[in-house]
């Protein structure tokens, strides 16, 4: 099964997709590990991941579809996946579409988004970039939500509450 989950950072995608591959005995596959990852390495491409980060931006759409597409080439994702944010807008659809069959939109306020991030203690989450992230994000990624509603695969799922209910909600959901 493939399964994206998408939400803004500090949603609990990370949390969910963690839950849902460990039932679902697949691979969670996430851009921002990966870029978390490459950022300890030193490189050009860790210097230059470093960099994006701290300016609050994001990477480029091709560099991580090249990236994605690496990493699902690999043995464990071949009978599917749960992409944990990714993709995140129209271009990088178009970029790289591995055909969902299910896509969980993780709805939680800003403001509540914004306590979580800053909670976690990353270097790369600061007010600035958080308040940007989240103007980015939104600017970009309803025009996906609306595709994949359209497509009839969009479930939105509340993501306040505890971690345990969030999850049965989603896997409530996989089988409609």
């Amino acid at each position: 099964m493939k399964i994206l989950l998408i939400g803004p950072q500090g949603s609990g995608k990370s949390t969910q997709a963690e839950f849902l591959a460990q039932f679902l005995n697949i691979p969670k596959i996430s851009t921002g590990d990966i870029f978390r990852q490459i950022a300890t390495e030193d490189s050009e491409n860790g210097r230059k991941v470093r960099e994006i980060q701290n300016s609050g931006k994001l990477v480029d759409d091709e560099t991580t579809a090249r990236i994605v597409e690496e990493r699902l080439k690999q043995e464990d994702a071949a009978g599917g996946f749960i992409m944990d944010g990714y993709p995140r807008n129209i271009r990088q659809k178009d970029l790289f579409d591995p055909h969902f069959e299910k896509v969980f939109y993780l709805k939680v306020p800003d403001s509540e988004v914004t306590k979580r991030m800053l909670a976690r203690g990353r270097a790369d989450d600061t007010q600035e970039s958080i308040k940007m992230r989240l103007n980015l994000y939104y600017q970009q990624t309803k025009p996906l939500l609306d595709y994949y509603k359209s497509q009839g695969i969009l479930t939105e799922i509340n993501g306040m509450g505890s971690a345990g209910k969030i999850q049965d909600e989603i896997r409530k959901n996989i089988s409609k």
